[in-house]
């Protein structure tokens, strides 16, 4: 039960402190919620905590887009063509083609495992948002691969392992 400044008792439903994701608040712990409704049959005002926290979320990751900085989320679950991200309280979605540089067969080990993400198209009014670990990939693999080549010298030897052979004649 919530006392807002309408000046009326107001509730949050259970599922939104419950539910997934969702911290349970103290009591006497202010939170922010939206009013979602002004006057319910019973007299009350409903509020939602979960749409509070969705426009908080498309807040940071549209400072976090035009920055060009990854974002922190999980793989949450699978639609066609690709997989659902949980970014913090906003749902991305991550073609099938984004998930890593080579194609994964088995992306059970990535569900549920927070990692960065690249955001690469967000639509505001239309709920939209596409992001790429992919890119996140690629790109701290090309950091490495400038790093090693600033560590060779010419006519140097190095050993290693040949772990997949070219097709190449």
């Amino acid at each position: 039960l919530v006392r807002p400044a309408l000046k009326t008792e107001s509730r949050i439903p259970a599922r939104e402190v419950t539910g997934p994701g969702a911290k349970a608040p103290k009591v006497g712990e202010e939170v922010e919620d939206v009013l979602e409704r002004s006057e319910t049959a019973l007299g009350e005002a409903m509020l939602s905590r979960d749409k509070a926290r969705r426009e908080e979320s498309w807040d940071r990751l549209e400072q976090s887009f035009e920055k060009k900085e990854p974002v922190n989320g999980a793989i949450v679950g699978r639609v066609k063509g690709g997989f659902t991200v949980d970014l913090g309280g906003a749902s991305a979605f991550l073609p099938g083609s984004q998930v890593d540089i080579r194609p994964v067969r088995d992306v059970g080990p990535l569900m549920n495992q927070e990692q960065p993400f690249a955001v690469l198209k967000m639509d505001r009014p239309r709920g939209n948002i596409v992001v790429s670990r992919r890119a996140v990939l690629a790109e701290s693999r090309a950091e490495q691969r400038a790093e090693l080549v600033g560590q060779l010298a010419e006519g140097e030897a190095r050993y290693g392992i040949v772990d997949r052979q070219g097709t190449r004649p």
